[in-house]
């Protein structure tokens, strides 16, 4: 949120998520987690995200960023659909920020991010479909709400 969608909210740690398993990239993370030499050194980390559903298609919509700019190593990050959408299952405030400041600093198509919800991910969200469904539509109402009145100041 802060290095590619430039979110004034900062953290120490940055999100993994894992599209596959591989054995020798785990233990390289590994080394970079809370409490690591690299996070007393630098004061940032490695954090797993646990269970998650993205959206069956985000791995293909994928944005690198800093190409080349290590030898290897690569970074991605999802969209900004994908990355609201990541955020639904939870959905606690300061996701509800985030996605209000991905809808006011990118393109940000309520049809796209509806498309892709009812398309990629709806069918593998844990719990009753009714309160993501629910969360979707609130999400939408709140974008829609928030571009009528205009920017009300820092998220």
């Amino acid at each position: 949120m802060t290095v590619v969608y430039g979110a004034a909210r900062t953290t120490a740690d940055l999100d993994v998520l894992w599209t596959t398993h591989n054995v020798g990239a785990s233990a390289t993370l590994s080394l970079a987690e809370r409490g690591s030499e690299l996070h007393r050194r630098f004061g940032v980390y490695i954090d797993r995200v646990g269970v998650v559903a993205p959206p069956c298609n985000f791995a293909s919509r994928l944005l690198e960023i800093f190409p080349g700019a290590f030898e290897r190593l690569r970074l991605f990050v999802p969209d900004a659909y994908d990355l609201a959408l990541l955020k639904l299952e939870r959905n606690v405030q300061r996701d509800r920020d985030d996605v209000k400041w991905l809808a006011r600093t990118t393109p940000f198509e309520l049809a796209v991010l509806r498309r892709r919800y009812m398309e990629e991910q709806r069918e593998y969200l844990v719990g009753p479909v009714e309160r993501h469904d629910l969360t979707l539509q609130l999400w939408i109402d709140m974008i829609e709400e928030d571009r009528r009145s205009g920017p009300s100041g820092k998220i």
